[in-house]
């Protein structure tokens, strides 16, 4: 750690441009595959490409690659409810119960948003009991929810606990709300509208059939060796869960990522008075906070003021975008080795940015 130290300090030397020191510190990066992309007041001032697309082949990664996003999934998934609210299709302190039926009562949307519903973890539930040979979606996830209903962890609204369930729920909320499939709202109302033309929430034989689809990939050191997460059916939750909508399975390009994160500062999909409610901490029931919007982490820096991010984990990958929004700074980072790092790295990116 203390030679990372040092090694920030001699790159933060001004006789270095940026590019330089962006260059210098992702050379030191060991075994970090992905793409990074740095972009100030909407423009990309850093955008390159690491590692390799497909490790068994040495393909070479390109910034025009498509990642699965996982959980940097679930703030398109908010926008979509955001939507529906000023559609007048739904609010955010309606009830759960009013759209579906699930064995826990006196949850709201706004709780499922905030990750404050105390709901167990449906993908525990399925890994327990579900069939693997088969692939599952909302309403299989939903039926072995009431079939097994484990109970809450807690009452809804008493504190925080990330919930892949609630942006399951929402998902299927949004679909009862409103009549459509999620995935065609997705496409029609966001994806399409922004242009966003590598962004998708593809099923596993599209994921296949796209040519420039970055595999996630994981390190089996009995094998010493890269090897494709995909690999491991029985253990892999993205195949078996592979119809799932809502806390997930959205893919993209970094690009893609940037036009998203620059049309959230227009009202092209909503007003931004309605956006606000996105990045607008969770008041708790004993009067505490929460710092989770819809769909975002919220933080204030002393450097950058408010900042709104979310990272995504699945097999082999690791995603990151963070938006500052005072300065008009973004960093979108696409890893698809999960690497283990990504954490240091990425506060390790901010200094340099400053």
């Amino acid at each position: 750690m203390k030679n990372i130290f040092l090694f920030l300090l001699i790159i933060s030397n001004n006789t270095f441009s940026q590019q330089e020191k962006l260059d210098s510190f992702f050379a030191a990066q060991k075994d970090f595959s992905g793409v990074v992309l740095i972009a100030d007041n909407g423009k990309p001032v850093y955008q390159k490409a690491f590692g390799y697309r497909e490790f068994a082949d040495q393909i070479p990664l390109q910034t025009t690659d498509i990642f699965e996003l996982a959980s940097v999934s679930k703030q398109f998934t908010a926008m979509i409810i955001m939507m529906l609210k000023e559609k007048e299709k739904l609010n955010y302190d309606d009830s759960v119960s009013k759209y579906l039926q699930i064995p826990y009562k006196g949850i709201t949307i706004r709780n499922l948003l905030t990750h404050t519903s105390g709901l167990p973890d449906y993908q525990d539930i399925m890994d327990k009991y579900w069939d693997k040979s088969k692939v599952a979606g909302n309403p299989d996830c939903i039926e072995y929810l009431n079939k097994y209903a484990p109970p809450k962890h807690f009452e809804p609204g008493a504190k925080y606990e990330y919930s892949n369930t609630g942006y399951m729920l929402l998902a299927s909320i949004a679909e009862k709300a409103s009549g459509k499939d999620f995935i065609e709202m997705c496409q029609t109302w966001i994806f399409r509208k922004l242009k966003m033309k590598s962004t998708d929430i593809r099923t596993l034989e599209e994921k296949k059939a796209t040519k420039n689809f970055a595999i996630g990939h994981i390190y089996v050191e009995e094998r010493n060796k890269w090897v494709r997460a995909d690999s491991f059916p029985s253990s892999n939750y993205t195949i078996w869960l592979g119809n799932r909508k809502g806390p997930g399975r959205i893919s993209s390009t970094a690009a893609d990522l940037l036009k998203w994160d620059q049309a959230l500062y227009t009202e092209k999909l909503i007003k931004q008075s309605t956006l606000q409610d996105a990045f607008t901490p969770m008041k708790l029931n004993d009067g505490t906070i929460s710092n989770y919007g819809f769909g975002w982490e919220l933080r204030n820096d002393p450097s950058f003021g408010k900042v709104v991010q979310h990272s995504g984990d699945n097999p082999g990958y690791k995603t990151e975008i963070i938006r500052y929004l005072d300065k008009k700074k973004t960093i979108i980072l696409l890893n698809n080795n999960a690497y283990s790092n990504s954490n240091t790295l990425l506060k390790q990116l901010e200094e340099l940015i400053k």
